[in-house]
């Protein structure tokens, strides 16, 4: 991988990690279909770290807020007993307990099935059917569903579905935002609060994987051949922040005016054109695996 294919994904990273069309499928397309070599676990983990800065900078305010006012009520600042510390008065800390409780499932699982998610699930073919089941949902549900849920509304039972909604995004092809938005939208919450609590949900699930797999896999760069050097790798992920912050912009302007209906339809054909490509064998579908 040389320098200018490895801002190429730091483009493709930022542009598609916030809508509801899978990150990591684009990668691991637009890697297969170029030829790329794998450029290793650090490339990819940096990169990521790049889109989720994004996030935490937009939402900076929020953040600030959620996380003064969920160490506070800890701590007692509400009131020593049990209710008090999570939040039964300060809206602001129970926000914060919801999205500890939407994280669990993406890191159980993910934990448990780190195997098959990187072996099985990999093959295009699942990720070409999902793009069209999940698009399929989205579509139904965003056009179906009421629109009247805000962001304060958020339940411990809401949570836990958002949580198992994120934790879908494991199979390459739903889109972590995907999965989420299209659970939101399917309890009720509006486009905007469905794409927020997206957003805010995935924080501390792919921003902590994201150091995480930083810190191991910066420790074998030297063991893999085809890294392209740190100077393209910083490069490409402050392309994914600028984009990925651009993006968050802009696509929170759409939905709170349109509907999801475009991306559905994008998704279902990006997965026709997969389909295709498998079949006429243009393209191998356990090519590019090393992208995900």
């Amino acid at each position: 991988m040389n320098f200018w294919q490895a801002i190429f994904l730091g483009f493709v990273q930022g542009v598609t990690e916030f809508l509801p069309v899978s990150s990591s499928a684009h990668i691991r397309i637009a890697g297969a279909l170029c030829g790329m070599p794998d450029p290793g676990a650090a490339f990819t983990a940096v990169i990521q770290l790049g889109t989720e800065t994004a996030v935490i900078l937009y939402f900076r305010k929020d953040i600030a807020r959620i996380l003064s006012n969920w160490f506070r009520t800890l701590f007692g600042a509400d009131g020593k007993d049990l209710k008090s510390r999570l939040g039964e008065r300060n809206a602001d800390a129970k926000l914060g307990w919801y999205i500890i409780v939407g994280t669990v499932p993406i890191v159980a699982i993910g934990l448990l099935f780190q195997k098959q998610i990187q072996t099985v699930l990999r093959n295009m073919w699942v990720t070409a059917i999902v793009f069209i089941v999940f698009g399929i949902l989205l579509w139904y549900f965003d056009e179906k569903s009421k629109q009247d849920k805000k962001i304060e509304e958020l339940n411990l039972k809401d949570s836990i579905c958002y949580g198992l909604g994120q934790m879908l995004a494991l199979i390459p092809g739903v889109s972590r935002s995907g999965g989420t938005i299209t659970v939101g939208r399917a309890m009720g919450y509006t486009r905007e609060a469905a794409a927020r609590i997206s957003f805010l949900m995935a924080i501390p699930a792919v921003f902590g994987a994201g150091i995480l797999e930083t810190f191991k896999a910066v420790k074998d760069v030297n063991s893999t051949p085809n890294f392209p050097g740190w100077p393209a790798v910083i490069t490409a992920t402050l392309v994914s922040f600028v984009v990925g912050y651009l993006l968050i912009i802009v696509f929170l302007k759409i939905v709170s005016t349109y509907s999801y209906k475009p991306f559905c339809i994008y998704r279902i054909a990006l997965a026709i054109l997969l389909i295709v490509l498998m079949s006429c064998g243009v393209l191998d579908p356990m090519a590019g695996t090393e992208f995900m």
